[in-house]
């Protein structure tokens, strides 16, 4: 990592006020070059705190902007860190109108030339694409990582129609603590306290609301892009990870935005920005690569930005399963056209007769987390216990295979039961019998005719199903053996269905695996196909390949760190990052989860910040209803010269029975040792699809 300390231009930074047309004033502090000229403006626009929880990740990125010639401002979502207002649900309409406002008063600034950008990682993102999907007119370009154009199928709640225990629930209960943070009376003064109280009095637990839309209804299709991506005007970058849930989105955008606006970029990485050099690696110049986007496209710079290929993608060499790699082996490639001509749809044939996959409801275990933001223990273990739980299907590899894209599974199913799910996982099998998980995919079967309905299964009825798995650059080498592992359950990711102990038989004649097999260097990212000499496909091919093998990117730099302390820990060695444990004679299994997203940190201007999270998932291997996830936060915010102590506690549980979710939230704040506010929800959810 290159810290950088020389910029082209001086900076300077102030924290500020934007007013909404609501008279409400959001929070932002703004990094601006030191120039007479107006310069565009940069915008990230985030519930996250910016003068504490995401100060370090910003001054990583927001100085360096500055220092080539932008405005690059922060901005903290209404009823987040010091803003005014209520805080609302994501990205509901309210928090839409006032990043259109913000646009727009960005524009209006003197020493802002009329042209704004908008730039985010998840949720930061998400609400990028949605904005830009409105269409403000001063936004020109828009530079939108591991965030989701479907907000139903393709971010934490919800996963082939199936609720996704793990997050659905994590996050959920993760923001319920995080909405419950008071202003900071550093930067607000003494009104902190009446902010702090009016926004608890408005708080809702988010998981209620997800709950109580279990199919893609018109909740989720507001703020998904993918309902009309010809509203977004603004030239879009799209990058993600193939560690992160959201990769898929990339795959869409460059196949359905106009090409002279889309460009994506799918590396390695987990759920962060790609130069923070957190594992899997390489990370990249990511700021560089941004800056190239912004000077054409907010600036009009004749650059080479759009020469590049559509879709510019990490391709992973065969890997030993593990949990945490500081870099994976590969190579990036480029394809300009998506779907690829590169890429041929590949069907493999299942063999034997039919089979009763009736997998434990401990299954998924060993699935990794869902947001692996590249922590120790964030990726699948080896996978070999999970496909013992699996119907699986071997097929050997007599060369290089090298997949782009999804993959596709067709299976033949004879249900006993109108409720289940199905899930498929990919894995990568060396000679030595280790599995490597490549992709997955899962589908909650009645919504197997769309996510938009529920429709029961004909108990004892065969049917056939399609579904895809996820996103995936990967090459299997010869000897090793591809397998697609079948199961009925996969907790604690998916919800287990009522009944669906029964599990399912599967029909190995009526079912296919099709993967998206690329052939390496027939199709030259310079536009031609790959033959254009008219010679053999050899030549064609190494001239193609010797065009792939020039992408590259610069090294990661960043500007100097904010100088964050994170002491060591008083109560001993940390617990470890997850922990399964097993009652024997019960037959209970118990996945404790730390999601470690912070910890404890002081900041230069004094604030003490800590932060303590853990995540349990229990189940019985033989019954669904027994599905129990609990998660349970504690957050201090303390200024020892002002005699500020403020806390937050957060327990949130789920339990299930046949027909409904149980949902017990609770929250305590404290103001030094007073109790200032107390709540608990309990509520009971109908199972319409979950």
């Amino acid at each position: 990592m290159k810290i950088q300390t020389e910029y082209p231009y001086g900076t300077t930074r102030e924290d500020i006020r934007i007013p909404l047309p609501d008279g409400t004033l959001l929070y932002a502090r703004v990094w601006r070059p030191v120039t007479d000229e107006p310069v565009p403006a940069l915008l990230e626009y985030l519930p996250y705190r910016l003068t504490d929880w995401t100060a370090p990740r910003d001054w990583q990125r927001h100085p360096w902007y500055a220092g080539h010639g932008y405005a690059s401002v922060r901005v903290d979502v209404r009823g987040h860190g010091n803003s005014g207002g209520k805080p609302g649900d994501e990205y509901d309409a309210t928090e839409l109108a006032d990043g259109v406002a913000v646009v727009e008063w960005l524009a209006g600034q003197p020493w802002c030339s009329g042209k704004v950008g908008m730039f985010g990682i998840s949720w930061g993102g998400f609400n990028s694409l949605q904005i830009a999907a409105l269409a403000p007119e001063p936004l020109k370009a828009v530079v939108t990582v591991c965030s989701a154009d479907d907000r139903y199928d393709n971010d934490v709640h919800y996963m082939g129609g199936s609720v996704l225990a793990v997050d659905m629930h994590a996050w959920a209960s993760t923001m319920l603590a995080f909405v419950s943070r008071p202003p900071d009376p550093e930067f607000v003064g003494p009104e902190w306290r009446d902010m702090w109280l009016r926004r608890l009095e408005g708080v809702e637990p988010f998981i209620h609301t997800w709950l109580n839309h279990q199919t893609r209804d018109d909740y989720w299709k507001h703020g998904s892009v993918s309902e009309d991506y010809s509203a977004i005007d603004a030239a879009v970058l799209a990058v993600g990870g193939w560690h992160d849930p959201y990769r898929d989105t990339v795959l869409r955008l460059v196949e359905n935005l106009p090409e002279d606006r889309v460009r994506g970029i799918i590396g390695p990485w987990s759920h962060q920005y790609p130069d923070r050099g957190l594992p899997p690696g390489p990370a990249i110049g990511f700021l560089q690569e941004t800056l190239r986007w912004w000077d054409h496209h907010l600036k009009g710079t004749d650059n080479d930005v759009m020469d590049e290929p559509l879709l510019r993608s990490w391709i992973s060499e065969s890997h030993p399963p593990a949990t945490v790699y500081d870099e994976l082996p590969g190579r990036w490639v480029g394809d300009t056209a998506w779907p690829s001509p590169s890429v041929t749809p590949t069907v493999y044939g299942f063999q034997g007769a039919p089979m009763i996959v009736k997998s434990p409801q401990q299954t998924g275990l060993d699935a990794g987390r869902f947001f692996p933001f590249g922590n120790d223990g964030d990726l699948p273990p080896d996978q070999r216990d999970e496909d013992a739980k699996s119907g699986c299907f071997d097929f050997e590899v007599p060369e290089d295979i090298e997949i782009l894209g999804r993959a596709k599974v067709k299976l033949r199913l004879t249900c006993e039961t109108p409720r289940g799910q199905v899930i498929a996982r990919l894995c990568d099998v060396a000679p030595d019998g280790s599995s490597t998980l490549v992709t997955r995919g899962v589908l909650n079967l009645t919504s197997r005719h769309g996510r938009d309905r529920v429709v029961a299964w004909q108990p004892g009825a065969t049917e056939d199903i399609e579904f895809q798995l996820n996103g995936v650059g990967h090459s299997f080498p010869p000897g090793h053996r591809i397998r697609l592992a079948v199961s009925s359950a996969y907790w604690p990711w998916i919800w287990p269905q009522p009944g669906s102990e029964a599990g399912f038989t599967l029909d190995p004649a009526g079912s296919s695996l099709e993967l998206p097999v690329r052939t390496p260097g027939e199709y030259s990212v310079n536009g031609g196909d790959g033959n254009e000499d008219g010679g053999d496909g050899a030549g064609a091919g190494a001239g193609a390949g010797a065009v792939e093998n020039q992408i590259s990117f610069e090294g990661p730099e960043e500007s100097e760190p904010l100088g964050v302390v994170h002491p060591e820990s008083l109560d001993g060695p940390p617990r470890p990052e997850r922990l399964i444990g097993r009652d024997v004679a019960a037959g209970t299994w118990r996945l404790e989860v730390d999601p470690r997203y912070g910890g404890t940190r002081i900041y230069p201007d004094g604030l003490e910040f800590t932060e303590d999270a853990l995540e349990t998932y229990t189940i019985q291997e033989n019954d669904p209803l027994s599905a129990h996830t609990r998660s349970d936060w504690s957050i201090r915010l303390h200024r020892p010269e002002m005699a500020w102590d403020a806390t937050v506690h957060t327990r949130s549980e789920i339990t299930c029975d046949t027909t409904e979710f149980i949902c017990v939230n609770e929250v305590v704040c404290r103001d030094g040792g007073e109790v200032v506010f107390h709540r608990t929800w309990e509520k009971r959810i109908p199972r319409t699809a979950g």
